[in-house]
């Protein structure tokens, strides 16, 4: 699939859209409704808390496409502030109806986001760029949404990781679309750095296959990130996705 035909309004993301209301709508689990299996979503929590947890003192949070509330309910565990939003009602109201108190919940679609400049001291957008034309507008939107020097962390596919690059192979020798949008770290670090986000830092995110879940524990060893991070094309190759963590500009 060509850029041009992830332009914005394409069939592309309508499809996804749709998708999504029928996830929400057939399935109760949160890895169901966001289109994960129980494993990956674990692994990326699991990834989230031992990058995020220790380094941040933002009290205020947007988790935007939140779907079915995990990292929100997660962010308020560790005692923040929080409002999730996603574009998809059904799996907002899921999220509603599962939490306790202290999530702000809402609709609205993360690249036109309703919020007043500077109202959060972080966000997160995770599981959703995948899904969208490009990380332009929705890098934009963040920016906007968090105060002068607040982070920005967003995740995306990797384009380089060897089963994705196998998968997309085979669906262009099957002359199928492309299901999901794969990026590389240098085109989000575009994306970010034009919407005025600085100081941005790469993680890379290994996630095993289910059927290989059981050995997941090793890529998450400080060995394996160490390795993954200082030698950059292994982390590519092997990386299901990643995150970049980012300020917006004082």
């Amino acid at each position: 699939m060509s850029q041009e035909d992830f332009s914005k309004g394409s069939n592309f993301e309508r499809g996804w859209k749709k998708r999504f209301g029928q996830y929400a709508d057939a399935r109760d689990d949160d890895a169901g409704i966001a289109g994960w299996t129980q494993s990956g979503l674990e692994t990326r929590v699991r990834n989230f808390d031992a990058l995020w947890a220790p380094a941040t003192e933002a009290r205020s949070w947007l988790d935007a496409g939140c779907g079915a509330g995990t990292y929100s309910r997660f962010m308020l565990g560790k005692g923040k502030q929080v409002v999730g939003l996603d574009y998809c009602f059904p799996a907002v109201k899921k999220a509603l109806n599962r939490s306790s108190n202290g999530v702000g919940w809402g609709v609205a679609d993360v690249t036109r986001l309703p919020i007043a400049n500077g109202s959060f001291d972080g966000a997160i957008c995770f599981g959703v760029t995948q899904a969208l034309s490009t990380s332009n507008e929705v890098s934009r939107e963040l920016a906007a949404a968090v105060k002068p020097g607040g982070e920005i962390w967003i995740d995306a596919l990797n384009s380089a990781c060897l089963p994705h690059l196998l998968g997309r192979l085979k669906r262009k020798l099957l002359q199928r679309d492309m299901h999901l949008r794969y990026e590389s770290p240098r085109q989000l670090r575009r994306a970010m750095e034009d919407a005025g986000i600085v100081k941005l830092k790469r993680y890379w995110i290994p996630i095993l296959p289910y059927r290989f879940c059981r050995y997941q524990w090793i890529f998450e060893t400080r060995v394996m990130r160490g390795l993954l991070h200082s030698v950059p094309v292994l982390g590519a190759l092997l990386s299901h996705g990643f995150v970049i963590k980012g300020y917006r500009q004082q």
